[in-house]
Protein backbone atom coordinates (compact mmCIF):
# COMPACT_ATOMS: atom_id res chain seq x y z
CA UNK A 1 0.00 0.00 0.00
CA UNK A 2 1.47 3.34 -0.98
CA UNK A 3 -1.12 5.79 0.24
CA UNK A 4 -3.35 6.31 3.26
CA UNK A 5 -6.85 7.47 2.39
CA UNK A 6 -8.76 6.89 5.63
CA UNK A 7 -6.92 7.15 8.95
CA UNK A 8 -8.50 6.47 12.33
CA UNK A 9 -6.62 7.61 15.46
CA UNK A 10 -7.93 6.27 18.76
CA UNK A 11 -7.28 8.66 21.68
CA UNK A 12 -5.89 11.17 19.20
CA UNK A 13 -6.46 14.50 20.98
CA UNK A 14 -3.24 14.50 23.02
CA UNK A 15 0.27 15.54 22.05
CA UNK A 16 1.12 12.56 19.80
CA UNK A 17 -2.34 12.54 18.25
CA UNK A 18 -1.94 16.21 17.32
CA UNK A 19 1.50 15.49 15.81
CA UNK A 20 -0.02 12.75 13.61
CA UNK A 21 -3.11 14.79 12.66
CA UNK A 22 -0.93 17.74 11.60
CA UNK A 23 1.35 15.48 9.59
CA UNK A 24 -1.35 13.47 7.81
CA UNK A 25 -4.11 16.06 7.33
CA UNK A 26 -2.87 17.05 3.84
CA UNK A 27 -1.87 13.50 2.90
CA UNK A 28 -5.18 11.70 3.52
CA UNK A 29 -8.77 11.98 2.36
CA UNK A 30 -10.30 11.40 5.77
CA UNK A 31 -9.11 11.47 9.39
CA UNK A 32 -11.33 10.26 12.23
CA UNK A 33 -10.23 10.82 15.84
CA UNK A 34 -11.82 8.67 18.54
CA UNK A 35 -12.08 10.81 21.66
CA UNK A 36 -13.71 10.86 25.09
CA UNK A 37 -14.87 14.37 24.14
CA UNK A 38 -17.89 15.31 22.07
CA UNK A 39 -18.59 14.29 18.48
CA UNK A 40 -17.83 17.16 16.10
CA UNK A 41 -16.04 18.14 12.91
CA UNK A 42 -13.21 20.70 13.01
CA UNK A 43 -10.74 21.57 10.23
CA UNK A 44 -12.05 18.61 8.21
CA UNK A 45 -11.15 16.21 11.02
CA UNK A 46 -14.07 14.21 12.43
CA UNK A 47 -14.04 13.64 16.17
CA UNK A 48 -16.18 10.71 17.34
CA UNK A 49 -16.93 9.91 20.99
CA UNK A 50 -15.79 6.58 22.47
CA UNK A 51 -15.12 5.34 25.99
CA UNK A 52 -12.37 2.87 24.98
CA UNK A 53 -14.25 0.08 26.75
CA UNK A 54 -17.53 -0.66 24.98
CA UNK A 55 -18.83 -0.85 21.41
CA UNK A 56 -21.39 1.95 21.17
CA UNK A 57 -21.38 2.72 17.44
CA UNK A 58 -17.94 4.35 17.06
CA UNK A 59 -16.63 1.01 15.79
CA UNK A 60 -18.40 1.64 12.46
CA UNK A 61 -15.72 4.29 11.83
CA UNK A 62 -13.16 1.50 11.42
CA UNK A 63 -14.95 0.19 8.31
CA UNK A 64 -12.83 0.79 5.21
CA UNK A 65 -9.98 2.43 7.12
CA UNK A 66 -6.52 2.02 5.67
CA UNK A 67 -4.87 2.61 9.03
CA UNK A 68 -5.89 2.48 12.69
CA UNK A 69 -3.50 3.99 15.25
CA UNK A 70 -4.23 3.46 18.94
CA UNK A 71 -2.61 5.95 21.35
CA UNK A 72 -4.86 5.24 24.36
CA UNK A 73 -3.25 5.00 27.78
CA UNK A 74 -3.22 7.00 31.02
CA UNK A 75 -0.07 9.10 31.46
CA UNK A 76 2.73 7.44 33.45
CA UNK A 77 3.80 10.85 34.75
CA UNK A 78 2.39 10.25 38.22
CA UNK A 79 3.19 8.51 41.49
CA UNK A 80 2.94 4.73 41.17
CA UNK A 81 0.28 4.29 43.84
CA UNK A 82 -1.82 1.11 43.67
CA UNK A 83 -4.75 3.08 42.24
CA UNK A 84 -2.62 4.77 39.57
CA UNK A 85 -0.91 1.51 38.65
CA UNK A 86 -4.28 -0.13 38.16
CA UNK A 87 -5.45 2.74 35.95
CA UNK A 88 -2.22 2.81 33.90
CA UNK A 89 -2.56 -0.91 33.17
CA UNK A 90 -6.34 -0.96 32.59
CA UNK A 91 -6.36 2.06 30.25
CA UNK A 92 -3.96 0.27 27.90
CA UNK A 93 -5.36 -3.25 28.11
CA UNK A 94 -9.06 -2.24 27.97
CA UNK A 95 -8.67 -0.03 24.88
CA UNK A 96 -6.59 -2.67 23.08
CA UNK A 97 -9.05 -5.47 23.91
CA UNK A 98 -11.98 -3.30 22.80
CA UNK A 99 -10.30 -2.42 19.50
CA UNK A 100 -9.55 -6.11 18.89
CA UNK A 101 -13.30 -6.79 19.21
CA UNK A 102 -14.14 -3.81 16.98
CA UNK A 103 -11.67 -4.86 14.25
CA UNK A 104 -13.06 -8.43 14.22
CA UNK A 105 -16.62 -7.04 13.97
CA UNK A 106 -15.80 -5.11 10.79
CA UNK A 107 -16.89 -6.29 7.34
CA UNK A 108 -14.04 -4.30 5.82
CA UNK A 109 -11.55 -3.88 8.71
CA UNK A 110 -8.54 -1.54 8.80
CA UNK A 111 -5.69 -2.84 6.63
CA UNK A 112 -3.05 -1.96 9.21
CA UNK A 113 -3.29 -1.37 12.96
CA UNK A 114 -0.46 0.35 14.81
CA UNK A 115 -0.74 0.11 18.59
CA UNK A 116 1.26 2.20 21.04
CA UNK A 117 3.86 0.45 23.14
CA UNK A 118 6.99 1.82 24.78
CA UNK A 119 10.78 1.63 24.57
CA UNK A 120 10.62 1.27 28.37
CA UNK A 121 9.89 -2.43 27.79
CA UNK A 122 13.67 -3.05 27.71
CA UNK A 123 15.74 -3.33 30.89
CA UNK A 124 17.82 -0.49 32.35
CA UNK A 125 20.96 -0.60 30.20
CA UNK A 126 24.20 1.34 30.19
CA UNK A 127 26.23 -1.59 28.83
CA UNK A 128 24.58 -2.33 25.48
CA UNK A 129 22.05 -1.03 22.98
CA UNK A 130 18.65 -2.68 22.78
CA UNK A 131 17.17 -3.56 19.39
CA UNK A 132 14.01 -5.46 18.51
CA UNK A 133 15.74 -8.82 17.96
CA UNK A 134 18.19 -8.98 20.88
CA UNK A 135 16.88 -6.39 23.35
CA UNK A 136 16.38 -7.77 26.86
CA UNK A 137 12.89 -7.30 28.27
CA UNK A 138 12.77 -6.29 31.94
CA UNK A 139 10.28 -7.11 34.69
CA UNK A 140 9.52 -4.08 36.88
CA UNK A 141 6.11 -2.34 36.85
CA UNK A 142 6.67 -0.24 33.69
CA UNK A 143 8.07 -3.18 31.75
CA UNK A 144 5.25 -5.46 32.92
CA UNK A 145 2.70 -2.91 31.68
CA UNK A 146 4.43 -2.85 28.27
CA UNK A 147 4.54 -6.66 28.09
CA UNK A 148 0.87 -7.06 29.05
CA UNK A 149 -0.09 -4.32 26.57
CA UNK A 150 1.64 -6.08 23.67
CA UNK A 151 0.31 -9.46 24.82
CA UNK A 152 -3.28 -8.13 24.72
CA UNK A 153 -2.63 -6.62 21.27
CA UNK A 154 -1.35 -9.87 19.74
CA UNK A 155 -3.66 -12.21 21.70
CA UNK A 156 -6.37 -11.89 19.05
CA UNK A 157 -5.66 -12.85 15.45
CA UNK A 158 -6.94 -10.36 12.91
CA UNK A 159 -6.44 -12.13 9.55
CA UNK A 160 -7.29 -9.08 7.42
CA UNK A 161 -5.39 -6.52 9.51
CA UNK A 162 -1.62 -6.23 9.86
CA UNK A 163 -0.46 -5.42 13.40
CA UNK A 164 2.53 -3.37 14.54
CA UNK A 165 3.50 -2.43 18.10
CA UNK A 166 5.26 0.95 18.26
CA UNK A 167 7.93 0.90 20.97
CA UNK A 168 8.26 4.65 21.21
CA UNK A 169 10.71 6.68 23.28
CA UNK A 170 10.53 10.31 24.44
CA UNK A 171 9.07 12.31 21.54
CA UNK A 172 10.50 15.83 21.39
CA UNK A 173 7.98 18.35 20.09
CA UNK A 174 7.20 22.06 20.28
CA UNK A 175 3.78 21.80 21.87
CA UNK A 176 3.85 18.91 24.27
CA UNK A 177 5.50 15.79 25.59
CA UNK A 178 8.64 15.89 27.72
CA UNK A 179 10.08 19.06 26.13
CA UNK A 180 7.72 21.46 27.95
CA UNK A 181 8.45 20.37 31.57
CA UNK A 182 12.17 20.01 30.77
CA UNK A 183 12.25 23.58 29.48
CA UNK A 184 10.55 24.76 32.67
CA UNK A 185 13.10 22.89 34.77
CA UNK A 186 15.99 24.54 32.94
CA UNK A 187 14.58 28.03 33.38
CA UNK A 188 14.42 27.39 37.12
CA UNK A 189 18.15 26.65 37.03
CA UNK A 190 17.65 22.90 37.58
CA UNK A 191 19.03 21.79 34.23
CA UNK A 192 22.09 19.85 35.37
CA UNK A 193 22.61 16.11 35.16
CA UNK A 194 19.93 13.99 36.80
CA UNK A 195 21.14 11.23 39.10
CA UNK A 196 24.56 10.00 37.96
CA UNK A 197 23.97 11.46 34.48
CA UNK A 198 25.31 8.22 33.01
CA UNK A 199 21.91 6.78 32.10
CA UNK A 200 20.94 6.86 28.42
CA UNK A 201 18.01 8.81 27.00
CA UNK A 202 16.32 7.45 23.88
CA UNK A 203 14.47 10.20 22.02
CA UNK A 204 12.94 11.03 18.64
CA UNK A 205 11.88 14.32 17.01
CA UNK A 206 8.11 14.71 16.48
CA UNK A 207 8.50 14.94 12.68
CA UNK A 208 10.56 11.74 12.53
CA UNK A 209 7.97 10.04 14.74
CA UNK A 210 5.21 10.89 12.22
CA UNK A 211 7.44 10.00 9.26
CA UNK A 212 8.33 6.67 10.87
CA UNK A 213 4.63 5.85 11.32
CA UNK A 214 4.01 6.60 7.63
CA UNK A 215 7.08 4.53 6.63
CA UNK A 216 5.90 1.54 8.69
CA UNK A 217 2.53 1.65 6.92
CA UNK A 218 3.95 2.12 3.42
CA UNK A 219 6.38 -0.77 3.94
CA UNK A 220 3.77 -2.98 5.68
CA UNK A 221 6.10 -3.59 8.63
CA UNK A 222 4.55 -6.00 11.14
CA UNK A 223 5.62 -7.02 14.64
CA UNK A 224 7.47 -4.73 17.03
CA UNK A 225 9.30 -1.61 15.84
CA UNK A 226 11.48 0.67 17.98
CA UNK A 227 10.41 4.22 17.10
CA UNK A 228 13.48 6.02 18.43
CA UNK A 229 16.35 8.03 16.95
CA UNK A 230 19.52 6.05 16.14
CA UNK A 231 21.55 8.09 18.65
CA UNK A 232 20.61 7.66 22.33
CA UNK A 233 22.67 10.03 24.50
CA UNK A 234 23.67 9.99 28.15
CA UNK A 235 21.56 12.16 30.45
CA UNK A 236 24.48 14.51 31.18
CA UNK A 237 24.90 15.19 27.42
CA UNK A 238 21.13 15.45 26.92
CA UNK A 239 20.81 18.14 29.60
CA UNK A 240 23.89 19.96 28.28
CA UNK A 241 22.48 20.10 24.73
CA UNK A 242 19.16 21.28 26.13
CA UNK A 243 20.84 24.12 28.06
CA UNK A 244 22.80 25.17 24.96
CA UNK A 245 19.68 25.19 22.77
CA UNK A 246 17.81 27.37 25.29
CA UNK A 247 20.80 29.64 26.06
CA UNK A 248 20.79 28.64 29.71
CA UNK A 249 24.39 28.98 30.93
CA UNK A 250 24.29 26.57 33.85
CA UNK A 251 22.13 23.98 35.57
CA UNK A 252 22.25 22.66 39.10
CA UNK A 253 22.70 18.86 39.13
CA UNK A 254 20.00 16.74 40.80
CA UNK A 255 21.61 13.87 42.73
CA UNK A 256 19.40 10.80 43.09
CA UNK A 257 18.27 11.45 46.71
CA UNK A 258 17.25 15.02 45.79
CA UNK A 259 15.53 13.76 42.65
CA UNK A 260 13.51 11.26 44.68
CA UNK A 261 12.36 14.01 47.07
CA UNK A 262 11.55 16.34 44.16
CA UNK A 263 9.63 13.63 42.31
CA UNK A 264 7.58 12.99 45.41
CA UNK A 265 6.75 16.71 45.75
CA UNK A 266 5.63 17.13 42.12
CA UNK A 267 3.83 13.79 42.07
CA UNK A 268 5.86 11.75 39.60
CA UNK A 269 8.26 8.79 39.60
CA UNK A 270 12.07 9.27 39.60
CA UNK A 271 12.31 6.24 37.28
CA UNK A 272 11.13 8.46 34.43
CA UNK A 273 14.55 10.18 34.40
CA UNK A 274 16.78 7.66 36.19
CA UNK A 275 16.13 4.63 34.00
CA UNK A 276 18.69 4.11 31.23
CA UNK A 277 16.79 3.67 27.96
CA UNK A 278 19.50 2.65 25.52
CA UNK A 279 17.32 1.72 22.55
CA UNK A 280 18.05 1.79 18.80
CA UNK A 281 15.71 1.56 15.76
CA UNK A 282 17.32 -1.49 14.13
CA UNK A 283 14.32 -2.48 12.01
CA UNK A 284 13.74 1.05 10.66
CA UNK A 285 17.44 1.30 9.74
CA UNK A 286 17.46 -2.15 8.09
CA UNK A 287 14.50 -1.06 5.97
CA UNK A 288 16.39 2.11 4.93
CA UNK A 289 14.33 4.67 6.83
CA UNK A 290 16.17 8.01 6.79
CA UNK A 291 15.94 10.16 9.90
CA UNK A 292 15.76 13.94 9.40
CA UNK A 293 17.00 14.49 12.95
CA UNK A 294 19.86 12.11 13.75
CA UNK A 295 21.56 14.36 16.31
CA UNK A 296 19.96 15.78 19.42
CA UNK A 297 21.52 19.16 18.62
CA UNK A 298 19.69 19.39 15.30
CA UNK A 299 16.42 18.17 16.86
CA UNK A 300 16.50 20.75 19.66
CA UNK A 301 17.51 23.55 17.29
CA UNK A 302 14.25 23.01 15.38
CA UNK A 303 11.99 23.29 18.43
Amino acid sequence: MTSIRKLVIAAGTGFLGSVLVNYFKDKTTEIVVLTRGGTKTADNIRYVNWDAKTLTGWEKELEGADVLINLAGRSVDCRYTDANKKEIMASRIDSTNTLNKAVLACTNPPKHWLNSSTATIYRHSTDRQMDEATGEIGSDFSMTVAKEWEKAFYAVETPLTLKTALRTSIVLGKDGGAYIPLKRLLKLGLGGRQGSGGQFVSWIHELDFARAVEFIVINAMEGVVNVVSPAPVRNVAFMSELRTSLNVPFGIPSPEPLLRIGANIIGTEPELVLKSRNVIPQRLLENDFTFHFVTLKKALASL
